[in-house]
């Protein structure tokens, strides 16, 4: 909410009045059913020589705000369909764009077989829905038979998006989600760069993948079905025949090929070329339009490896590209389903309507990293946090680190048969097997199988984003199959395999000792002061297949050295300005009072009317407040702090600690029983005058749900009295970055975005002061990291911003300084980056400010 100055009482209940006639009116206004979707049948012609007809299950839904708008085509995932597509379609639709979903070729109710994205099959088939969407009247069209269009989807349909684009020059954006930029190493792959001919066969994916479960159970369609539905089944349903037990609905070609690599768990040339086909890397400089990639952290399908190289060769032809790692993936996790939302429809705002913020609404930037965020205090619920940096620095990173490692040269033996096997993840299951957050790990070594190279314990806490690499010997005779991974060791719980990836290789062992460099998979995980890293190299993994005959190897180290990369842009925190700029206003008051004292007048400290001419430019000095409840106990107790211009504060304490009472004293709410606060040098009583340059947001956002986010705003500034041109709507508006929004319906919004539109209104006016108490209640991380870019702006053009809340994480990330309170009294008070230097000096250690926050609140107990 906004304040009233003391002239307009008046004005505050007609705005209140505005609200509940507005809440009434909703009850009895006819609120129109969501969008639906037609299901339409859509038939193409594709093949080779373009003489397949196929028909697509397909459904449409219009824009809900009506007239011709950019279109979004949605692509499912492997052996899904359009349903499961609906409610994502359904939501862009209210959003203002015509949404097109459809079930690919041999999925769901279409015809056809299928044929992995082939350009000769699926891409001609995505082509000729763009031609269908050119010719309906609620798309937009940048020319004749061109419509504003962007794709998106995950896994299979996230490479239709890339695939696509690369062969039809219509498409505008996309927004491809843990998917592929070479299918051939997906499953062949091999980490010492040598390609697939020479990687190691992922068994149980492609067994996934390529299965009688991928090509007709998981369809939806089963084997008579299939039958029946057949041009040769006579329209009964019969029993199927042999080739279609054997292939379900795959292309004849694609099955065989399955089969021969399946039998003899190598790659053929013929193999890697027909799965290049349906991938990316066959298309190098073709992929020219704006890109966001979305890859998951826990991912042994398609790690992030792939979307590193889709990134750049995008960015290779001069495409604008982010990329973002998000916690979840093929192996389960949180796969943060509102936040993808978020940024793919942000995404879509920005390149196909030409609005919003780059990146969307939500958190964005070059590169997004989802990371463990602690525990919230109030909770204790874990909470993810998004780390953004302005440049995406590869899987190398910007700061590599160096740790050395050691152990002795190891025997190990390949089992005859391969078996049993060592476990790292179980493909599909490591949701389940490897842990929540990588606080667990079902990861297992076979004795006997594994050569174990560990580094001392760290002396400081070790962030590692990227791709590790390590250089290892390999001693013998013949062909040997290991796997290489990297282990954080606390010395007492089991070690953890970080989201259970490994990175398998093949070498040829030698007496003297073959040296290979060994490209660990890519990860982003922290690990602590005292930890240990452990480097492991098995003969066995149960994902992946490896030779029968019995073998024994040695493996030593070539170098002691582990290359460790970082990205010190996403580590580095948001300290703000300097100590320096903090205390220097400080110094300047004590130079005030000094020459009071020293008789040097001309400079009065007080005006008449009780003002401080001396913090005329100071947004808020607050002195010995203090504030007692009814039985006598203190509230707030002699607080004392001081909050300078372009600034973002946060006001942390558990609860109880006073933060609520002290914002309603700051607002003019309640009056003190003890000290004083002033805003801009003047004494806050309640009405007082400079209330005027202060914006508050202190209770969840309500708006009239029938009307649009703009008129919204314009209805409750009138209500203010205040001139329409004293608003700075626009400035507001662009700051909040709510984009095309604004003129959709509120009832339409996201929680995140009616947050946006709250914090847009308390800046109506352009406030000198922004007070916001706990904005982000009962929302998500995804919808609280939102709103941080909007209040770091607002702070950037010397405004002042104070955050009261209890998300340590998210604070440390958003604010440049923090007052911390506990039972009423001052803790601790400065800029974030000198509390965190003040801790590491103390523990020699990286710490986060939540286990400052505790340690602070536990000394003044």
């Amino acid at each position: 909410m906004r304040l009233p100055d003391g002239r307009r009482p008046l004005a505050a209940l007609v705005a209140l009045v505005l609200l509940g006639a507005g809440v009434l009116a909703w009850a009895l206004w006819p609120s129109p059913p969501p969008v639906r979707g037609q299901d339409v049948a859509i038939p193409v012609m594709d093949g080779p020589a373009g003489d397949q007809r196929v028909t697509l299950d397909a459904a449409f839904f219009p824009p809900a705000s009506g007239g011709a708008a950019p279109a979004v085509l949605l692509a499912h995932g492997f052996g899904g369909s359009k349903e499961d597509m609906r409610s994502s379609a359904a939501r862009l639709a209210e959003r203002g764009y015509a949404v097109l979903t459809w079930s690919a070729r041999g999925f769901g109710r279409s015809t056809g077989q299928i044929a992995l994205n082939s350009p000769d099959y699926e891409v001609k088939d995505v082509r000729q829905l763009v031609d269908w969407l050119a010719k309906r009247p609620e798309v937009r069209l940048d020319a004749t038979g061109d419509p504003r269009v962007g794709v998106a989807g995950g896994s299979y349909g996230g490479a239709i998006a890339l695939m696509t684009a690369a062969y039809d020059g219509r498409i505008d954006a996309i927004v491809p989600q843990i998917t592929w930029h070479d299918l051939a190493d997906a499953l062949f792959p091999d980490a010492t760069g040598q390609g697939p001919l020479n990687g190691v066969f992922k068994k149980m994916w492609a067994g996934i993948f390529f299965g009688s479960g991928g090509g007709a159970f998981a369809s939806g369609r089963g084997l008579p079905e299939i039958a029946a539905a057949d041009p040769g089944a006579g329209g009964g349903a019969r029993v199927p025949t042999a080739e279609q037990v054997r292939c379900g609905r795959f292309l004849p070609e694609i099955c065989d090929m399955y089969q021969e690599v399946a039998e003899t768990g190598r790659a053929t040339q013929a193999a890697i070329d027909l799965l290049r086909r349906s991938s990316p890397i066959s298309v190098p400089g073709k992929i020219k339009i704006p890109t966001l990639l979305i890859q998951g952290q826990r991912d042994s399908l398609f790690p992030l490896s792939h979307a590193d190289a889709n990134a750049r060769a995008i960015a290779a032809t001069g495409a604008p590209v982010e990329v973002a790692w998000l916690s979840g993936g093929h192996d389960g996790g949180d796969g943060e389903p509102d936040w993808v939302f978020d940024r793919t429809a942000g995404w879509f705002d920005r390149w196909l309507k030409g609005d919003g913020e780059p990146g969307g609404a939500a958190e964005a930037g070059a590169f997004t990293v989802s990371r463990d965020g602690g525990r919230d205090p109030g909770t204790r619920q874990r909470v993810l946090v998004h780390t953004v940096a302005d440049r995406y620095p590869g899987l190398s990173g910007t700061d590599p680190a160096t740790v050395t490692i050691s152990g002795p040269d190891q025997p190990v033996a390949n089992p005859p048969g391969g078996s049993p096997p060592s476990i790292s993840s179980v493909p599909g299951f490591g949701g389940l097997l490897g842990g929540l957050g990588g606080s667990v790990s079902a990861a297992l070594d076979m004795p006997g199988q594994a050569a174990v190279f560990e580094s001392a314990p760290l002396t400081a806490p070790l962030q590692v984003t990227g791709g590790p690499t390590v250089r290892i010997r390999v001693y013998g005779e013949g062909e040997a199959t290991l796997f290489a991974k990297l282990y954080d060791s606390s010395g007492g719980a089991p070690a953890v395999l970080p989201s259970g990836l490994v990175a398998p290789l093949r070498v040829t062992a030698t007496e003297a000792g073959t040296p290979v460099t060994v490209t660990l998979p890519a990860i982003d995980r922290r690990f602590d002061a005292e930890h240990r890293l452990r480097v492991v190299v098995s003969t066995t993994d149960l994902a992946y297949a490896t030779p029968a005959a019995p073998a024994v190897y040695r493996i030593g180290l070539d170098s002691p050295d582990l290359t460790l990369p970082r990205d010190t842009a996403l580590a580095a925190p948001r300290t703000g300005p300097a100590w320096w700029v903090w205390a220097l206003p400080l110094a300047a008051v004590t130079v005030a009072a000094a020459l009071l004292l020293a008789g040097r007048a001309g400079t009065q400290a007080r005006a008449r009317d009780g003002r401080r001419t001396d913090l005329a430019e100071v947004p808020l000095v607050i002195s010995g407040l203090g504030k007692r409840y009814r039985n006598g106990e203190k509230a707030v107790d002699g607080l004392s702090f001081r909050v300078d211009k372009g600034q973002v504060l946060g006001l942390l304490g558990p609860n109880g600690a006073g933060k609520t009472t002290t914002m309603r004293m700051l607002m003019g709410l309640i009056l003190p029983d003890e000290g004083e606060i002033r805003i801009f040098g003047d004494r806050v009583v309640p009405g007082a005058p400079v209330l005027s340059r202060l914006g508050s947001f202190v209770e969840g956002p309500g708006f009239l749900p029938h009307l649009t986010g703009r008129a919204n705003l314009e209805f409750y500034w009138r209500a203010t009295g205040r001139p329409a041109q004293d608003a700075h709507l626009e400035e507001a508006l662009e700051i909040a970055g709510l984009g095309a929004a604004l003129d959709r319906a509120v009832r339409t919004y996201s929680q995140g975005m009616r947050q946006r539109l709250a914090i847009a209104q308390a800046m109506l006016g352009l406030p000198d002061l922004l007070v916001l108490d706990e904005p982000a209640n009962g929302l998500d991380p995804p919808q609280i990291a939102e709103m941080r870019k909007v209040l770091r702006a607002y702070a950037e053009h010397g405004r002042t911003v104070i955050v009261s809340s209890h998300l340590l994480a998210e604070v440390e990330q958003t604010c440049s300084h923090v007052v911390v309170m506990h039972r009423g009294r001052l803790v601790s008070a400065g800029p974030v980056g000198d509390l965190l230097g003040a801790a590491r000096a103390a523990n020699g250690s990286g710490p986060r400010l939540e286990d400052v926050f505790l340690d602070l609140i536990g000394e003044s107990r």
